[in-house]
């Protein structure tokens, strides 16, 4: 492993990013375009279900589903596995050798905040596989599934409340990285115009509010199955988009949520263009 990261600094040199040569950072900014995609289709599918017109599950499966049923679905889940998957490895290069425009703590966050989007990409293009390969199981069955196979476990229920002040902290970090507006450390706009400069930095924001609220939804559920003990209490984003539905602000709070899921889709595609090189 050693030995391999002079031939790996080589490579991130010769590319236009953290990505190890060219063709990652090529296919990883396609990649991250159509993990902005896909949360646009999420947004779309929970504003639908605010109106009450039929939709599939607002979550990843919803979107991946969405995507398939499309002329060229299959193909374009295809090659969107091999684009998220060279985002992923962007992202991993990154967290071992990138961010060299930061130092100290600011790079330290920046790496781990790499090695979950790492996570995120490769959990995107497995359930892409998985649609592919017959599966259908949405986000909230696989939630339930999973808190069950914890839950049985010896210690399950402190297992299970592990897992929800996990969920929680990410969403918290989620929320600094909205406020503080991080994120935009990691793009090259200098060459746009300031009110460009503005609108991506206010998608970015909203986008990673929104998905912090939806993520902390998640990590309520999993508290709640971990107290009762009831792997049926868990959820996915699906089911957290529906219960900000049943708030008494109704619908209204769950377009807002499903709008800032938009955001993030276009910052997505708007980091995709100017990710710092």
């Amino acid at each position: 492993m050693v030995a391999l990261l002079p031939r790996l600094r080589r490579l991130v040199r010769q590319g236009h990013s953290d990505a190890p040569g060219p063709v990652v950072d090529l296919l990883g900014r396609v990649g991250l375009a159509g993990y902005g995609v896909v949360h646009l289709l999420v947004g779309w599918l929970a504003v639908q279900i605010a109106l009450g017109t039929p939709a599939g599950n607002a979550d990843v499966q919803g979107a991946v589903a969405s995507v398939a049923s499309t002329r060229f679905g299959e193909v374009a889940l295809v090659v969107g596995v091999v684009c998220l998957v060279a985002f992923a490895l962007w992202q991993l290069t990154a967290a071992v050798l990138g961010f060299r425009w930061v130092s100290g703590g600011g790079r330290v966050r920046k790496r781990v905040g790499a090695v979950s989007k790492a996570i995120a990409m490769l959990g995107l293009a497995a359930a892409a596989v998985a649609f592919l390969g017959g599966g259908r199981r949405s986000g909230n069955a696989g939630a339930r599934a999973a808190t069950a196979d914890l839950l049985a476990l010896p210690a399950g229920r402190l297992l299970v409340a592990g897992a929800a002040v996990v969920v929680l902290v990410i969403a918290v970090a989620m929320t600094y990285t909205g406020v503080r507006r991080t994120f935009m450390d990691d793009l090259d706009v200098r060459h746009l115009p300031e009110a460009v400069r503005h609108g991506i930095e206010i998608l970015g924001a909203i986008g990673h509010v929104a998905r912090a609220l939806a993520l902390g939804v998640v990590g309520v559920l999993l508290g709640t199955a971990a107290l009762a003990s009831d792997a049926a209490r868990a959820g996915g984003l699906d089911a957290a988009l529906r219960l900000l539905a049943t708030t008494p602000l109704g619908a209204s709070v769950l377009i807002v949520v499903a709008l800032g899921f938009a955001a993030f889709g276009l910052f997505c595609i708007a980091d995709a263009l100017t990710r710092r090189a």
